[in-house]
């Protein structure tokens, strides 16, 4: 598991009211991972946030964590 693998896990677990629903599939595609996340239908609303401000700030903190070990990645949620 990836630092970006493990801050996904952490943060998503964290927002969302059914934590042990929560799955992160990694896709590997051209040399960028995708996030698949899967979620109960009533925590995608807590996970986009108001205007998409928190999905917005979590992809950012992702892509963050990835740049410094000279990687790309993205998060979708999977609905």
């Amino acid at each position: 598991m990836t630092e970006t693998d493990e801050f996904l896990r952490y943060v998503v677990q964290k927002l969302v009211e059914f934590p042990d629903e929560v799955v992160i599939n990694p896709r590997e595609e051209g040399g960028k991972t995708t996030y698949l996340l899967s979620l109960r239908q009533g925590d995608v609303g807590r996970l986009i946030g108001k205007g998409g401000a928190t999905i917005k700030a979590i992809r950012d903190l992702a892509m963050a964590s990835a740049e410094k070990h000279g990687k790309k990645v993205a998060v979708e949620i999977l609905e």
